[in-house]
């Protein structure tokens, strides 16, 4: 990679891994509405500019319909849940969590009729990964947290969903349009319930810090950054950040928060970051693989992080918004946030 693709590379492992940290540092003096609205709402400030400039809104509102389904379990339903499960989990642990997108993306390529099935490697990393997952949830989860990580595996679902939905409506749409939009959607819909849910006194300087960041940082300029990653180096290997960010998480967590680095905790991260790498690999056909990258490209977001772009002259179509978000999804071809 030339040095500029290194250093947006670099960047990018960094924004999408450290949304779970900030959103912990948030949700300790604000309801998850009010966090969710000054997240979108701050990054819409700054994209819709560019986007208007651009001319790239009006072919994405046209498909008003699947754009709002794309916001909502790409962006709405995800960041509010997210918020509100890590009252309950560390930073870490939903981090770890989200890193099983990619094997949920794959199942739901397999349900597709153009879906092929996975060969001996890409079951075995589909065992592996749910192994992972059964891990941290039986020894780092306790009973009283079981509605958090019920959340979460909404979360999860919605990132993996996020990306069919930019595959099917938006491969030929700007990725810029699409997330803007979304975002302005997202925002309008948080207004009232933030509003009934304002906090009582301003919060401390390092909350409204961390919704600060989470709006720049982790949603704004990652998303820029994700497009010009992927117009450096291509959606492809664009996805390798999937694997990266469960990682900064967790360092993230365990340095800047003092949480616990368990057994289970590594154990977990290892075994769902590997079978998402064999799970995902591309088979002869690859629809499902391809698929599957799409969705680990979309989480915290990412969750945006998603979706990788298909031949469009302007720039990459959508990277879907997943916490860590990655890029959005792989689109025949294809690429969070927490």
């Amino acid at each position: 990679m030339s040095r500029r693709a290194t250093a947006l590379f670099a960047g990018l492992c960094v924004v999408w891994g450290i949304p779970y940290f900030m959103i912990k540092v948030a949700v300790a003096e604000v309801s998850p509405a009010v966090l969710v609205l000054g997240r979108t709402s701050l990054a819409v400030a700054l994209l819709l500019p560019i986007a208007l400039a651009r001319g790239v809104l009006g072919p994405v509102v046209r498909r008003w319909r699947p754009l709002l389904a794309f916001a909502a379990v790409e962006i709405a339903v995800p960041w509010f849940l997210l918020s509100d499960a890590e009252r309950h989990l560390t930073s870490s642990l939903t981090g770890l969590l989200v890193a099983a997108v990619p094997l949920v993306g794959v199942g739901l390529a397999l349900l597709r009729p153009d879906g092929d099935r996975l060969g001996p490697l890409g079951l075995a990393g589909l065992v592996l990964g749910l192994l992972g997952v059964a891990v941290l949830v039986g020894l780092d989860v306790s009973g009283a947290q079981a509605r958090a990580v019920a959340e979460m595996g909404v979360v999860v679902l919605g990132y993996a969903t996020g990306p069919v939905i930019l595959s099917r409506w938006f491969a030929d749409a700007s990725g810029l349009g699409v997330i803007t939009a979304s975002l302005a959607a997202c925002a309008a819909v948080y207004v009232l319930p933030a509003a009934l849910q304002w906090p009582a006194q301003m919060p401390s300087g390092q909350v409204i810090a961390a919704i600060v960041g989470l709006a720049v940082l982790c949603t704004a300029a990652a998303f820029l950054m994700m497009f010009e990653l992927v117009a450096e180096i291509g959606p492809v290997r664009a996805t390798v950040i999937t694997y990266v960010n469960p990682a900064v998480a967790v360092l993230a967590g365990v340095v800047l928060l003092n949480e616990p680095l368990t057994p289970a905790t590594v154990i977990g991260f290892v075994l769902i970051v590997a079978g998402s790498v064999l799970a995902t690999r591309p088979s002869r056909s690859g629809s499902a693989a391809r698929s599957a990258s799409a969705a680990s490209a979309s989480s915290e977001s990412g969750s945006l992080a998603s979706a990788s772009p298909a031949p469009v002259p302007r720039e990459s179509p959508a990277p879907s918004v997943v916490p860590g978000a990655r890029p959005a999804g792989q689109v025949e071809p294809e690429p969070g946030c927490g």
